[in-house]
């Protein structure tokens, strides 16, 4: 279960990346933000986005053009 749900459906990159960093931050660690985008470039960018800040992309999915990502804060 996610602790936290950001929608950025509509935007194209860095928005996205820029929203997640801005929510990920006040929350505690091992928590969950889960992070609902259309931006197809949105795959690659929260895959190096938990890559270069110590957070685990725990899930990401697709669905008729909707890409959800399920990233847990590290500590």
């Amino acid at each position: 279960m996610s602790n936290t749900v950001l929608d950025v459906k509509g935007l194209n990159c860095p928005l996205p990346i820029l929203r997640a960093k801005k929510a990920i931050k006040d929350l505690t660690a091992g928590a969950v933000l889960e992070v609902i985008a259309t931006d197809p470039g949105s795959v690659a960018d929260f895959d190096a986005f938990c890559r270069q800040t110590g957070n685990t992309l725990l899930s990401q999915e697709q669905e008729a053009g909707v890409y959800t990502f399920k990233i847990q804060k590290g500590a």
